[in-house]
Parts: structure tokens; sequence; C-alpha cells
């Protein structure tokens, strides 16, 4: 008998605003509760440890049955459904992670705000009925195949048979989808090499059916399916192990391609022992790793000897790449600021991350425990340098920070009122109203995995009628992809309901005391001065973590520069974009150099 550990981690948003003070209760099935706990402000749990079987037994290709126990978890929260999560994996030795979505409670259905989750076997368990299906044997429509190799932001994952039209459809990030499949997949006890290996094979396997549009060539609006029949294991709500998770962000946008050509090669493999293929053997990776070979020489055992690793800095959303080198104590430059400046803004949302408090590009004692502390929130290594992983991690979460802040400011612009409209809206209807239904549906998205976000310009297209008919289903309406007053009245009840109960955490920015006051006057073309100086050097401050506001020079004379990078700041707050810094567009210049400089008191959270 071994030992193995479980941390929960408990988000909503997108999984970037944690639950801070749910209770959680670890269980074994049917038995007595074990562990009785809540959440920190982080939205973690501390580790807790639980029996399992030896870990020897997960080495052993022989052995048919789960080398791992199993235990329950519930979580529960003011504001959000109650969530059960049954057969969760113990391995020995091993950190499981759980990570559950918490979802708000819709406004009248506290009695039915219950959910549970049953996590099926590790595929490698199971007899797959038929190999996954390879590439097309004819030529796709022309313009079906992505022009290059972009790792995404998001996959969407069919969570059954191609054919299974009931079956859900749900967006996941792009990595917590391969460290949910590696998890669901394999054993996270196996040698680094065998594990690498297999990453990159199920890393390379998801972008070949994204490049390829393999699905979504035929007609389908999803990217990929949980039937291992046809694609790879995901187990939605399913555990993630620490290992796996920490090799994850370090490789996932690393693929295999044969040498000379553009595309991801079709990684086909299976477990090795109940099915067999033409591919890859998981299990028999294990065997050739204890030989001594190194990743790339396993996926040659299995795949062309020209195959080549290749490593995309096309990430999206990640704005800026890697630098090549890791940043750590003593290191000085503009990489090193940036991370400081989107640290600093993502402790808004992760309050236990403490201040850099003077983010001047040089990377000292503050700088390091920020970083060490984003690293134990996220299962980095929390070892303080910003290797590519963390660089990465910081870039990935710091977008969806700001992307979910910029929403709340764009619910203010767009003014959502009380009452739904009277108006009906179908495919080809266009106008304000559009705008409102696009802007629900997209908040809605960051919420409930099933909805996917759509583009708010005001045309009701066939991806607005898509996303209207997945959020019909998913609030058991009838499917029809119209807007009618049933649907009106369900969406303005759900956008009420994550407004009451997972609100961002407060933003109420004080700057320091000796904060510059408004002069009283319009600053615009042609000003000079000490307050244009002081824009100018704010903007530029600014613009280390928001690329989209271009660096200026600071001389005090408001010219067409200047007119440029105000207009960039007041698009990126929903500001009106004239060009002109008035008292609103002053005040938030001064709040958002608050925050990236460290600055800033915010209210209630711990500075």
């Amino acid at each position: 008998m071994g030992i193995g550990f479980l941390t929960i981690q408990a988000r909503t948003g997108d999984d970037i605003l944690p639950v801070a003070n749910a209770k959680v209760i670890i269980k074994r099935p049917d038995g007595p509760m074990l562990y009785e706990t809540v959440t920190n402000a982080n939205g973690n749990t501390e580790s807790f440890a639980l029996t399992a079987p030896n870990m020897a037994l997960t080495l052993d290709p022989s052995y048919t049955q789960p080398a791992y126990s199993i235990c329950d978890v519930e979580i529960s929260s003011t504001g959000f459904v109650t969530t059960f999560i049954r057969d969760i994996e113990i391995v020995d030795t091993q950190t499981s992670i759980l990570p559950i979505s918490m979802r708000p409670v819709a406004i009248g259905s506290e009695t039915r705000s219950r959910s549970i989750i049953i996590i099926p076997p590790k595929s490698l368990l199971q007899s797959k009925p038929d190999e996954q299906a390879g590439p097309p044997d004819v030529p796709l429509p022309e313009g079906r195949v992505l022009s290059d190799v972009v790792i995404p932001d998001y996959i969407t994952v069919h969570l059954g048979r191609p054919d299974n039209a009931t079956a859900r459809n749900i967006r996941v990030k792009f990595s917590e989808y391969i460290k949910n499949v590696v998890s669901s997949e394999i054993y996270s006890t196996w040698p680094q090499s065998s594990l690498v290996a297999n990453i990159h094979a199920i890393v390379t396997y998801a972008l070949n059916r994204i490049y390829s549009e393999w699905y979504r060539s035929r007609g389908y609006n999803f990217d990929i399916t949980n039937s291992t029949a046809f694609d790879q294991s995901y187990r939605e709500g399913g555990p993630i192990f620490e290992n796996i998770s920490r090799i994850v962000d370090g490789i996932f946008n690393v693929y295999a391609r044969k040498i000379g050509f553009g595309n991801p090669f079709f990684t086909q493999f299976c477990n090795g022992t109940t099915v067999t293929c033409a591919g890859l053997s998981q299990w028999g990776t294990v065997a050739l790793a204890n030989q001594g070979m190194t990743p790339i020489q396993i996926l040659h055992n299995y795949y062309p000897k020209d195959l080549e690793l290749v490593l995309s800095n096309n990430v999206t959303p990640i704005p800026i790449s890697y630098p090549g080198t890791p940043l750590r104590l003593g290191s000085r430059g503009d990489a090193v600021r940036r991370m400081q400046n989107y640290l600093n803004r993502i402790r808004v949302n992760f309050p236990l991350i403490p201040r850099i408090s003077n983010p001047n590009g040089v990377f000292d004692e503050q700088t390091l425990e920020a970083a060490r502390v984003f690293q134990q929130t996220f299962n980095l290594t929390p070892d303080g340098i910003i290797g590519r992983e963390t660089w990465n991690k910081i870039s990935s979460i710091y977008v969806s920070v700001i992307r979910l802040g910029e929403l709340e400011s764009e619910g203010e612009r767009i003014g959502i009122g009380i009452t739904p409209p009277n108006e009906v809206l179908k495919q080809g209807s266009r106008g304000e109203h559009v705008i409102q239904l696009q802007f629900i549906l997209d908040a809605v998205s960051h919420y409930y995995n099933s909805v996917p976000s759509v583009i708010k310009d005001g045309v009701f297209d066939s991806h607005t009628k898509n996303a209207v008919i997945e959020f019909q289903k998913t609030f058991g309406l009838a499917s029809d992809g119209v807007v009618g007053p049933a649907t009106w009245n369900k969406l303005y009840e759900i956008y009420r309901s994550i407004e009451d109960s997972a609100t961002p955490p407060p933003t109420q920015i004080t700057p320091p005391p000796n904060t510059p006051e408004y002069p009283g006057t319009l600053l615009k073309v042609g000003s000079s001065g000490q307050s244009v100086w002081l824009m100018q050097t704010f903007l530029n401050e600014i613009s280390i973590a928001y690329p989209s506001i271009p660096q200026i020079g600071v001389d005090g004379i408001f010219g067409e520069q200047t007119r440029s990078a105000v207009i960039a700041f007041q698009r990126e707050f929903m500001l009106s974009p004239d060009g002109i810094i008035g008292p609103t567009t002053w005040e938030k210049i001064i709040q958002q150099n608050a925050i990236v400089s460290g600055d800033a008191v915010i209210s209630n959270l711990i500075v």
C-alpha cells in the first residue's frame, strides 16, 4: 500500500477567478468523510494524503486492473452550484490536482443547484473498439487546411462519438486539454522520456485535427472528440497530475512533423496491450525509456525516422514570445519589467501573490517571491525563476484576466438593462439588440464552457446562431437558434446570476496620495507642459503591460504620436477613442499606471 495526494482548485470565469472559502469535503466512495477544508484566497486547498495501491503496479503492463484508488469530492460555495465529483484517481507518490470550474447558481434555481460528475476509468485500461481515424484519403475542400500551425488558445471538444448529436461540446484551454488527456491516457509515474514522448504525440495529434480541420471541414462544429474510438481520451472534470502539468506547460507548443513538411504529423497511438496499432504503443514507450532512449528516439521507433520536433512561438493569446533565457534574481531589462507588470495585474485576481512595489526591470527579491507564489498557484515548480513554462503561464493568465476585466467594462458601456428586449432575433438580424445578445453570450461563455464565444459585431450570423443553440441546449430550452421571449429571459437570468455570484474581484483602485490631479483643461494635439510629460510617461509605463499601446517620446509636447497612444489606450479600456485626455481618460491613465507600477491600493485585497 502507498500514499498519494490530492489538491483541489476552485475557479470560475474561464478558471481565472478564484473561489475563496469554498467548503470542500473529501471521502471514499460510499464511505466516511476523510477531510473537510476550505479554499484559500487563490481558490486552492492544501494537499491531502490518501492511500493508494503500490506504485510498482503502474509500471506493470500485465496488470490490467486500476493501479490507483479513488475518492469523491463535494465542493460548495454561496452563489455557486454545489458540485459532486466521483471516482477521482489517487496514485501512489503522485499529486492529483482537481480543477473545479464553479458555475454560478441561476436566479430562481437554488433548489436545483447540484451537479454530479463521474470520472470514467483511465483509458489505458480500456479496449478501443476502432483505431483512431487517420488523415483524409481524399483532398479536403480548397481553403480547409490552415495556412500556418498556430497553438490555439482554446480547443472545442465533443463529449462523445462524432455522430452523437446529443453529446455536448465544451471549450477548453488548449494546454489544460493536453494535461487532461495525458492524465487520462497514461500513468504519471512513467519515466520522464516516456511521459515527454507521449505528450508530444498527444499535442501533435490534437494539432493535426485542428490544422487539417478534420471535423470542421465535414460540417461539425468542434475540433476533436473524446471518444477513444476516434481520437484521444478527455475526461470532463477529471484530475490532472502535478508532474504532467509542469511538463505540459513547458512543451505544449512543441509538435512533430516530417522534415520538409509544415503540417503536424498524424501521430496515431494505442495502449499497446489490449489494442495494437501502426502507431505509438503507450506501454511500449515505458520499456524504451527504461533502455535509455530519449523522447525523439522513442518517437522514431514508432513513426518515420525523418520526424522532427518543432517549437512554435505562434501561441495565442500570448502577446510576446519567451525571450530565450530564464529570468532570475539579478536579471534586468524590458522582459523583467513586463513580467513584473503582468504579475502586479494578476494579483488583482489572485491576492496571495505579493505586490512588486517597484517594477523597474530589475529582478529583485520581491519579484522572485511574486513569481514563486504564482508558480505555487498554477502548479509550476516554485523556484521563483521565470523560464519558458512560467513565462507562458504568466502571459496566458494575464491575457485572461485582462479579457475578463474588459468584458466587465464593456458591459457598462453597452448598458444591459433590467428588462430584455421585445424583438425576436434570428439569423440575418442586425443592430443594437444583436450586440446586446452577442455581449451576453460572450459573457456567459466565460462561465459555461458549453457556450461558444462570439464576435460582437451586431450581425446575427451562423456563428451567433450556433452559440444561441448551445446556450439553449445548456439551459433546457428549445434549441432552434431563435431568440424569442423565453431565450431572452433566460439570457438575462443567467447574466444577472453571474453578476450576483461571480463578479470579478473588486478593482476599486486608490492611487498613491501624491497622484497629480486633473489639470482642469483638456490635453490634446498642441498642448504642452508638465501634465503632458506626465501622461506620456504613464502611457509608456502602461504600454509595457499592454502591447497594443505604442511607446512614445517623452518631451511634454502633445503631438500625433501622443494622440495615437491615447487613442490606443482609450480603445483598450473601452473609452471614447477621441485622442483627447479629459477627466475620465486622465483618471483611467492614473489608475492603470498605479496597477502596473505596483503603487495602487486595491480595495478588499491584501497589499
